[in-house]
């Protein structure tokens, strides 16, 4: 279970999310990087201007077949003549309705993002398990249903690693933006995670702990970032750097500046990659982790969840 606050350009748009209880995302790579990132089950709320709209909770994600035909929105179309449609849907349960500023301490994590970023710049950000319970006790409870949906054509959309085979929106290049989020998820919660925690000395158990998307800070973007669910008193932190294929010095020279950025309650960083040049030379602040694909074949065409079962980690370092 994950909180997302999901960017909307206009109030018009803003509008018709709620009226539809829908979000859609473009088929742009970042579009169905969005979908995939944000699963069902997870908690939403809507972003516009300064000011966040509602919660919801994902009850579907669907990928509709002609969306270019379906509302509510309308494509997007640019000068250069690229065309993007809305084909990917999360339909939403509401469960609370609110309209609050984003300079509510209650925000803080999202606006410190926001600000460090110098704006949107991304389709969605998610908020750690404290901003959760904060709003979940903001304006007033919201009964309702997910929208029905009745003849719409659905379709998967897939993951290729052959760049080859990429044709929008059927098929989407594997990047280090898809891998990120499955590698939050399948760390979320695992065996893993705790031998993670355990080679950095820090106490707890796996389900104690959230995985956070992109964290923004002034020295740059960490991939993700580990903390207590909870903390009380001393909240011990490990920034993620995922890189899809090889890491060496500079990686490793970004996350001991994410580290010295943090302080005192960062116990260190994890460099996650599928390999390692030779010259990387690490200290102790640093885990180097080996990610591998099993019985994936760079010809075929994956789901996210199928790429998910298949992705393994091995603690080198």
């Amino acid at each position: 279970m994950a909180y997302f606050l999901i960017a909307v350009a206009t109030k018009r748009n803003l509008q018709l999310c709620t009226e539809w209880k829908m979000a859609g995302f473009t088929s742009s790579v970042n579009g169905y990087w969005a979908f995939v990132d944000i699963d069902r089950g997870d908690y939403v709320s809507f972003l516009h201007g300064a000011r966040v709209y509602n919660l919801y909770r994902v009850a579907r994600k669907i990928a509709l077949e002609n969306a270019e035909h379906i509302g509510p929105w309308e494509p997007i179309h640019f000068g250069s003549g690229k065309v993007y449609h809305f084909p990917f849907r999360l339909l939403l349960r509401p469960v609370r309705g609110f309209e609050e500023s984003m300079i509510r301490p209650e925000f803080l994590y999202i606006a410190e993002n926001l600000l460090l970023r110098g704006g949107y710049r991304k389709t969605h950000f998610q908020a750690d398990e404290i901003t959760l319970y904060n709003v979940s006790q903001m304006g007033i409870p919201s009964k309702g249903e997910p929208p029905k949906i009745a003849g719409w054509a659905e379709f998967t959309p897939k993951i290729a690693l052959n760049p080859k085979s990429v044709k929008p929106p059927m098929v989407y290049p594997f990047n280090e933006a898809i891998l990120q989020s499955l590698v939050r998820k399948s760390l979320e919660g695992s065996a893993f995670l705790g031998e993670l925690l355990e080679s950095f000395e820090v106490s707890g158990k796996p389900g104690d702990f959230e995985i956070l998307g992109e964290k923004a800070l002034s020295t740059g973007h960490v991939d993700l970032l580990i903390k207590p669910r909870h903390p009380v008193g001393f909240s011990p932190k490990i920034v993620v750097e995922v890189k899809k294929a090889s890491a060496g010095k500079r990686e490793a020279e970004q996350l001991k500046g994410y580290i010295s950025e943090l302080g005192d309650e960062c116990v260190g960083g994890v460099l996650v990659a599928e390999s390692f040049r030779r010259n990387l030379k690490i200290d102790d602040s640093i885990k180097l982790v080996r990610y591998s694909l099993k019985n994936i074949s760079s010809d075929d065409l994956y789901t996210p969840e199928e790429l998910m079962e298949n992705l393994k980690f091995e603690l080198i370092s």
